[in-house]
């Protein structure tokens, strides 16, 4: 049940957070209910069992899920406030998210709303805490009890320095409540853990190919409150938390928490201060802890930046080692604002869900340009530019959700990225044609595997299409993509319509008008229908299975009864339930229509479809379906191979036109107003 907070969230607006509880209760119900009770809260929904640590692997110790209390005597939520220093990694490969935890201690504002402050192991404890996180672009109150897994009396995994503190380690188990199991949190993006604490926007920069003033955007990005990570690459996974001879680790996620220029010999020095969640070890080169250049340096300067110089994990860099040791930095900035710019804008966003589905809209890359086409589409219309400028300023994010959570059914992060067109002026989802003699002007750098994709892009004013995809067709995965605007911009998902075009079929002509065909086409129907003269829905069967089953340019397996009761519909004038000639003529010519296009879409002549290409087929038989009928059809019809043979094609095609006739009758009586999620309802429940 969502509830409101006070908090801001990162554009100053009130957030609503919503409760990740099964029973929908929130932390505050929870919390009383178990002080009313006098127990302690045992979180139902992220049980302290075995299947909470991992799915892939039996537990290799034997763990103990104890409390607090029960590991020391005193236990605090926070002592002597939350630090980065509290982040030390236990046997769990999130360093990545220990890094993000060490950049959000830095952010006070935003802590403050992840880690609620108000929580105590003193008056009105009742072993439950919460955490707040954003989620695709929600902001969700996740609820754990306090017990942790712990070894001869010591946790396992994310704890302190301070051997009586524990809120990092409920925060990392909120968080892997959040994604499934502590397992799942094992690899990742420091970027992800950084968006999921403020619904910020990231931005990834190559140290050694990056701009030129690489160092004043990372200190711009400091002084604003964004969060930094930075990494070493690796060649193989052989490298992976390699140690060097300087120190570093290779394949290890780091967080970057000062930036600073010193007077050095009479020139000023750029530093970058980096720390390893490990808390310990760390760079041994120039300007590390002990070295003998703060030892040339002004006194008061050295005290202000060393503080404790300890074996922390923490350490200073001069700026040219870090370009030369690291490969990549990772900013989360709480809004948009270029970091090279000196002004703070307010950015329009607008924001889209959406489904990459396989045999419908799970298109791949451009390199596969028969399916490439058939990715949900998006229209951005840029008309305003910058202030001062001839351009417009748009970031795109491309997201995809809920993979980690779904790694334990065997999934991982798909291979992502997005193209950019030029737009023409309609509104109708574009064709194969348009992309292969149209390029992109614009594009994400690369197609890779993490959970979003971000680019920051300058653009004249026009209409832009928008194209989302995995880089193989035919892989699921559901998305989220914004796009952020210094002006306001509109953005709308292009083919999310449902229409008909379908006009009343010409009369039959009166029996001594009849053309050769037409006369032998009353032979077939008097010779099926018998003395009554009309054919019913399993005489139909038989004819039409009979006729169809003798074409070879067709794969048919035969049409159900039910098919037949649905052509009998679509066709019966009088409500009779049965099929005279002149019904059955107007169907033969609407049969024969179907079989060219379905031929004509037949493109490798195998007597089947592709189910991508059934957009294409229903457009040019009068009907236009959006996204999600279209994974409908796309999943009820085509086989393993994304074929649909002629029969499903068939039964496919009637029972839309069965709905879509439907649909105009109700649109011509409420002059328009049938609503998209009416004609979603109605789809759905005729079970096309």
């Amino acid at each position: 049940m969502p509830y409101s907070v006070t908090l801001p969230d990162s554009s100053g607006q009130t957030a609503v957070v919503e409760s990740t509880q099964a029973d929908g209760k929130t932390y505050e119900q929870l919390r009383r209910e178990c002080l009313q009770k006098g127990k302690l809260f045992e979180d139902p929904d992220f049980p302290a069992v075995d299947d909470s640590l991992f799915y892939s692997q039996r537990v290799p110790v034997n763990f103990e899920w104890k409390r607090p209390g029960e590991i020391c005597k005193e236990p605090q939520f926070i002592t002597g406030g939350a630090t980065r220093t509290d982040i030390c990694q236990g046997q769990l490969g999130d360093c990545w998210l220990l890094a993000a935890i060490a950049s959000l201690t830095l952010q006070e504002e935003t802590l403050n709303r992840v880690v609620p402050n108000d929580q105590t192991f003193d008056r009105g404890y009742a072993g439950i805490f919460h955490f707040q996180f954003w989620q695709h672009n929600k902001w969700m109150d996740v609820v754990v009890d306090d017990r942790l897994p712990c070894v001869r009396n010591k946790l396992v995994f994310l704890h302190s320095a301070d051997n009586n503190e524990f809120w990092s380690a409920l925060l990392e188990k909120a968080y892997a409540k959040l994604n499934g199991s502590y397992e799942a949190l094992k690899g990742g993006s420091t970027m992800e853990a950084m968006e999921d604490f403020t619904g910020g926007v990231g931005e990834m920069y190559e140290t050694k190919n990056g701009p030129s003033n690489l160092f004043l955007i990372l200190k711009k990005a400091v002084e604003r409150g964004s969060m930094l990570g930075c990494s070493i690459d690796i060649s193989s996974s052989a490298e992976s938390e390699a140690q060097t001879s300087t120190g570093l680790v290779k394949g290890h996620a780091y967080s970057v928490t000062g930036v600073e220029e010193v007077n050095y010999r009479g020139a000023k020095v750029q530093l970058i201060r980096v720390r390893n969640p490990w808390g310990q070890v760390e760079w041994n080169g120039p300007w590390s802890d002990n070295s003998r250049e703060w030892t040339v340096i002004d006194s008061s300067e050295k005290k202000r930046l060393l503080q404790n110089s300890l074996d922390d994990g923490e350490f200073w860099m001069e700026f040219g080692d870090f370009k030369s040791n690291y490969d990549k930095v990772e900013i989360c900035n709480m809004t948009p604002d270029a970091l090279s710019d000196d002004v703070s804008k307010k950015w329009a966003v607008n924001l889209f869900e959406g489904s990459w589905i396989r045999g419908s809209t799970a298109g791949g890359c451009r390199n596969y340009i028969d399916t490439f086409w058939t990715n949900p589409q998006f229209k951005l219309h840029l008309e305003n530019p910058d202030d001062g400028d001839k351009l417009c300023s748009v970031i795109v994010a491309l997201m995809q959700k809920n993979r980690r959570r779904l790694r334990k059914e065997g999934l991982d992060l798909e291979t992502i990225g997005f193209a950019i067109y030029e737009a023409p002026d309609d509104l109708d989802h574009q064709g194969k044609d348009f992309f292969r003699y149209n390029p992109s002007k614009a594009r994400s750098r690369t197609y890779v595997n993490v959970r979003e994709v971000s680019e920051r892009f300058r653009l004249p004013p026009g209409n832009y299409l928008l194209v989302p995809t995995t880089f193989q067709p035919h892989h699921e995965a559901d998305f989220l993509i914004r796009f952020f605007s210094e002006k306001k911009a509109g953005a709308i998902e292009v083919g999310n319509k449902i229409e008909a075009d379908l006009p009343e079929p010409p009369k039959p002509n009166p029996p001594e008008e009849e053309t050769d065909e037409e006369k032998g086409l009353r032979k077939l129907f008097e010779q099926v229908a018998g003395p009554d003269n009309v054919i019913s829905a399993r005489e139909l069967q038989h004819v039409l299975n009979n006729v169809l089953g003798r074409r070879k340019e067709v794969k048919f397996d035969g049409l159900s009864l039910n098919t037949c009761i649905s052509i009998i519909n679509l066709m019966d004038v009088d409500g009779s339930g049965m099929m005279e000639f002149s019904e059955f003529k107007v169907f033969w010519d609407k049969l024969k229509k179907w079989i060219m296009l379905f031929l004509s879409y037949d493109v490798d002549h195998s007597g089947t479809m592709s189910s991508y290409e059934l957009r294409s087929a229903l457009n040019a038989a009068g009907m236009k379906l959006n996204n999600r009928i279209l994974q409908l059809l796309g999943l009820r019809f085509a086989d393993e191979k994304y074929e649909i043979d002629f029969d499903d094609y068939l039964t496919c095609i009637v029972r839309l036109e069965n709905m879509l006739r439907i649909f105009q009758a109700l649109d011509a009586q409420k002059k328009g107003e049938v609503s998209l999620k009416i004609h979603e309802f109605l789809l759905l429940t005729m079970n096309v």
